[in-house]
């Protein structure tokens, strides 16, 4: 009896070991709230962090690294500062930025999920239009 228990036991363990290993920082997908918006000052660009495996938001999150610039249209160089706002629901994370002309904008953001020991990093596109 005690070695069925044992048995049970150990692949109980290996099955939550397997699991804990197959979970990355690739299982988590970053994509914008409104992937179009007027070009300006102080615009709101928010952004949705989801679990590829469940579809659910992730809360919580800290950002620790933010960047907007023109890259899709060649520009890197165009760099618009970036402040956090409050977020109004789970999984979303609002900053304030400018997006002076009319054109593609990226968003680069690396963030540490609760419980993933990797950094979570991903790259949103939003057009900024007249």
């Amino acid at each position: 009896m005690l070695s069925k228990f044992s048995t049970a036991a150990l692949a109980a363990t290996l099955s939550l070991a397997a699991t804990a290993a197959m979970a990355g920082a690739g299982d988590y997908m970053f994509e914008p709230v409104k992937a179009e918006m007027k070009k300006g000052d102080d615009v709101t660009l928010a952004v949705r962090l989801t679990n590829k495996q469940t579809g659910k938001p992730v809360p919580d999150a800290v950002v620790f690294k933010t960047r907007v610039d023109m890259a899709p249209d060649g520009m890197a160089e165009m760099e618009s500062a970036v402040a956090p706002l409050p977020s109004t629901e789970p999984g979303v994370y609002a900053f304030k930025t400018d997006l002076p002309m009319a054109g593609r904008y990226q968003m680069t953001l690396s963030v540490k999920v609760q419980g993933e020991p990797e950094t979570v990093t991903g790259k949103v596109v939003v057009t900024a239009t007249k």
